[in-house]
């Protein structure tokens, strides 16, 4: 690595000296990576020979490209739980709901955690264990929480959680208290709690792992390359769930590094799918992207429930020059596309399934040819959110279908043939 460089003015630094990841006029460091194309072969042999490792880090996703991703660091500092190699999965039920003939299905619930977070906080974790940092700190909804907490206690550092007190998917909550964090539950939204992390970090000598961290866009890069790897050929679109805006930061990251080693010989291009209740990026977008107005977030996929998101500007360089999109999805049909995914025996957390609507509506746009291969990105686990799994079930949900019922019955083999004669 060279050092940072600021993303709003260009002021470069050694790496490691930004502890707040801030510039002073306010934009945000980013990792500026040595590269060289003469070593794209010895690199490309490296990760290839690491693809079927069995031995830690190389057995890890993430770590399986270290040169590309913190080269300095030794095996034995590196802070892993095997992060990565996650699921590609072709899923023609999805394809015919989208409209189109390939699409594929990148599960990131596959991670420890059961988030993509994972990817990230392994390599933040890494580096300010490296930096000798004495407390971890995030804001967040749930899965940034979760994987904190679990990447800490993995290392030996105590981590505090800024959480809002309402609207916390129970799954990931209780994965971080398990995990021994200590979580500060706050009066406000994520965005508050941002706010706040980032001026308790700076007073409190708290090291920060939200996305603001340019190692976690490091580590969440990697979800792009191992797509490309294990599809052996680049979609034509590629489609993430977005909210603070970290992922679309991080995909364009990975576009641009290895078409500069010469990897890659296309970009695919990115689509940003926002809930309409939590959807600044997209309305930005619609405007040519002339300014970032905020807004007050409301929506059920709570993993993007962010009304200001902190990478903005590294997300609108990744739309630009992959000719990508943002866009906006009802509740409705982020719920409808769950539904689809769950009942493709696949899986995921409502959040993640705003890709799946997002490639719906680019289809029914036009934007999407039916011939196109698209790979839609699902960010988490299914069972990160079991309050929102159980209301859409019992109709308890707008735009849910009739509810289904689990009755009580009897132990007799009559209740259930009765039952079962109802059903039909």
């Amino acid at each position: 690595m060279s050092g940072l460089i600021c993303e709003r003015c260009g002021t470069r630094v050694e790496a490691g000296a930004a502890a707040a990841y801030r510039c002073p006029c306010g934009g945000l460091y980013d990792i500026e990576p040595d590269l060289d194309p003469r070593d794209a072969s010895r690199l490309r042999q490296r990760f290839n020979e690491r693809r079927c490792s069995a031995q830690a880090p190389e057995s890890s996703g993430v770590w399986r490209y270290r040169e590309l991703v913190l080269p300095e660091t030794r095996s034995d500092e590196i802070v892993t739980q095997d992060e990565g190699h996650t699921r590609l999965l072709a899923a023609p039920r999805l394809a015919e709901y989208v409209g189109i003939e390939q699409l594929y299905v990148k599960h990131e619930g596959d991670n420890p955690t059961g988030s993509f977070k994972d990817r990230g906080m392994t390599v933040a974790v890494t580096a300010a264990r490296r930096a000798g940092a004495r407390q971890l700190a995030c804001a967040s909804t749930g899965n940034t929480a979760a994987s904190l907490a679990a990447y800490a206690a993995l290392a030996g550092i105590p981590a505090v959680l800024f959480v809002p007190a309402e609207g916390v998917a129970l799954g990931k909550l209780a994965q971080a208290l398990a995990y021994g964090a200590r979580v500060l539950k706050l009066r406000g939204d994520f965005d508050a709690a941002m706010r706040l992390v980032e001026q308790a970090a700076a007073a409190l000598g708290l090291s920060l792992v939200n996305s603001i961290n340019p190692y976690r866009i490091e580590g969440q890069k990697t979800i792009l390359w191992e797509t490309l790897d294990q599809l052996g050929r680049t979609p034509d679109w590629f489609i993430a769930p977005a909210g603070n805006l970290g992922n679309t930061a991080a995909f364009g990251k990975a576009i641009r590094e290895w078409r500069a080693l010469g990897l890659l010989d296309r970009a695919p291009r990115l689509a940003a799918v926002q809930a309409a209740g939590a959807a600044p990026f997209a309305a930005a977008f619609e405007r040519g992207f002339d300014r970032l107005e905020p807004v007050s977030a409301q929506t059920v996929a709570t993993a993007i429930k962010i009304g200001n998101p902190v990478s903005y500007a590294r997300a609108v360089r990744a739309l630009r020059e992959t000719e990508g999109v943002a866009l906006a999805v009802t509740d409705a049909e982020i719920l409808a596309a769950k539904a689809a995914v769950d009942q493709a025996g696949i899986g995921a957390e409502p959040a993640s399934c705003a890709a799946l609507a997002g490639a719906r509506a680019l289809r029914r746009r036009g934007l999407i040819e039916p011939q196109a291969t698209i790979v839609c990105l699902l960010t988490g686990n299914l069972l990160k959110d079991p309050e929102t799994n159980l209301a859409y079930a019992e109709g308890r949900l707008e735009g849910a279908p009739a509810p289904r019922a689990s009755p009580v019955l009897e132990p007799t083999l009559e209740a259930v043939r009765g039952c079962l004669e109802r059903a039909t």
